[in-house]
C-alpha cells in the first residue's frame, strides 16, 4: 500500500476516489453535514461515464457513499459497472435498506467492504441520533445479512453528546457480529460552512479520557500524552498536509470535484469537463498541491507539529486552508493537555472580544 501510494503521488494518479451517489437519506442524523434535498443529481448515464473517466485516470480504490446509497434505484447498475471497471469498491451505508436479496447481490459483485454507521448499542440512543424510529433494529438486521454472505463489515461510531459513553459497547457488539470497528470522536462542520453542529462535540475533559482509553487499541495507548514536538525543518518543507488533491479526490452527486469530502473547495465539474482534465489542469487543485507543512501558519514550529492530524479541509471551512485548523488544535490539546500557540491566540481573541462586549 505504501508503495502504491508513493507511486501514485509521483505519477500524479488519483489512486482513491470517493463518489457520493446522492445526498438524499432515509435518516436525518443530528450531526450530519449534508443538505438532503435533491438539487439535480447526476443521471445513471452520467455516473457510468464518470466511472469510466475515473478508471481511465488510474483510480483503483472507489468509495460509493451518500446520503444513503440505496435511495438510488439504479444503485446496483452503478455498482455492477464499477466492478466491471475493476475498482476495489467500498460501500458506506446505514444498512437500514439491506435486504437478504441485496446482501446476496453485493456479495456476488465482490465488494471489498461495507462501512455501516452505528451510534450506540442502545436502540433509543441510536434512533434519537438518526431520527428514524426502528433504525437500530433495521441496521443490525442489515449487518447480519451482510455478514451471512461473508461480506467484510465495519461499524463507524461517531461520538457526540448523548452517545459518548457507548463506544465500548458498540465495539463489543462489532466483535460479537464479526465486524470491524472504527471511532470518530469529533463532529465536523456542514459542507456549507455552518458550524452550529459543532455544539454536539464531546466536552474536552471527556474527549481527553476517550483519547487515553487503552482498550481502544488492545492495551496500547491510542495517543501519546506527550507532544511530539515541531517537525524537522527539512521535513516540513516537503511534508504534505494530507493526500487530498494529491492521490485522493471527491465527486459530489452533482458532479462537483473537490480535493476531499471534508474539503469543499470547488475544483471543477465532471458535467462540463472530463475528470482527468480536472485532475491535471485545475488551478484550484494546483493551489492545494502547492502547500507544504512549512507554509502553514504556525504549524511546522508547533509543539504538535510532528503528530498533529491537521485537516486542510477543516482549515478551509474555518477560513483558510493555508492556515491552522483550530478544531485539530483542540484535538491535540485534548490528547496532551498542551495548548498550541494557534489555540492560545484564538482563546485570546475570544477573551478580548468578550471583554470589549
Amino acid at each position: 500500500m505504501e508503495e502504491m501510494g508513493a507511486r501514485a503521488l509521483e505519477q500524479g494518479i488519483p489512486l482513491s476516489v470517493h463518489l457520493d451517489l446522492t445526498y438524499r437519506c432515509n435518516e436525518r442524523c443530528v450531526h450530519c453535514y449534508l443538505d438532503h434535498d435533491d438539487h439535480g443529481e447526476m443521471t445513471t448515464a452520467e455516473i457510468l461515464r464518470v466511472l469510466d473517466e475515473v478508471a481511465e485516470a488510474g483510480t483503483f480504490f472507489l468509495t460509493l457513499s451518500g446520503g444513503e446509497i440505496f435511495m438510488r434505484r439504479d444503485f446496483f447498475e452503478i455498482l455492477a459497472h464499477a466492478r466491471k471497471r475493476m475498482f476495489a469498491v467500498k460501500l458506506k451505508t446505514n444498512a437500514v435498506m439491506v435486504t437478504r436479496a441485496r446482501a446476496e447481490r453485493i456479495a456476488r459483485l465482490g465488494v471489498e467492504s461495507v462501512q455501516v454507521s452505528l451510534y450506540s448499542h442502545r436502540a433509543e440512543a441510536h434512533d434519537a441520533i438518526t431520527k428514524l424510529p426502528g433504525s437500530f433494529r433495521r441496521t443490525i438486521e442489515g449487518v447480519k445479512r451482510l455478514r451471512e454472505q461473508g461480506i467484510k463489515v465495519s461499524f463507524a461510531n461517531v461520538l457526540m453528546k448523548g452517545n459518548e459513553d457507548d463506544y465500548g459497547h458498540v465495539r463489543a457488539l462489532a466483535r460479537e457480529m464479526g465486524a470491524g470497528f472504527t471511532i470518530d470522536p469529533m463532529i465536523t462542520p456542514m459542507m456549507d460552512g455552518d458550524r452550529g453542529v459543532l455544539a454536539l462535540n464531546v466536552d474536552p475533559e471527556r474527549l481527553s479520557a476517550i483519547f487515553r482509553d487503552e482498550s481502544l487499541t488492545e492495551g496500547a495507548p491510542r495517543f501519546s500524552p506527550t507532544p511530539a514536538g515541531p517537525a524537522p525543518e527539512e521535513d516540513a518543507a516537503q511534508m504534505l498536509p494530507c493526500s487530498a488533491g494529491h492521490t485522493l479526490a471527491y465527486i459530489s452527486p452533482y458532479g462537483e470535484v473537490f480535493p476531499c469530502v471534508q474539503f469543499p473547495y470547488p475544483c471543477g465539474n465532471v458535467r462540463r469537463q472530463r475528470f482527468a482534465d480536472i485532475w491535471k489542469d485545475s488551478a484550484q487543485l494546483a493551489e492545494v498541491r502547492s502547500v507544504r507543512l512549512a507554509d502553514v501558519e504556525g504549524c511546522s514550529t508547533c509543539v504538535h507539529g510532528a503528530s498533529c492530524s491537521r485537516c486542510p479541509g477543516l482549515a478551509y471551512v474555518e477560513g483558510n486552508f493555508r492556515g491552522p485548523s483550530i478544531q485539530d488544535c483542540e484535538r491535540s490539546y485534548a490528547i496532551t493537555g498542551v495548548a498550541s500557540e494557534n489555540l492560545k491566540r484564538k482563546k485570546r481573541v475570544i477573551w478580548l472580544a468578550a471583554a470589549a462586549a
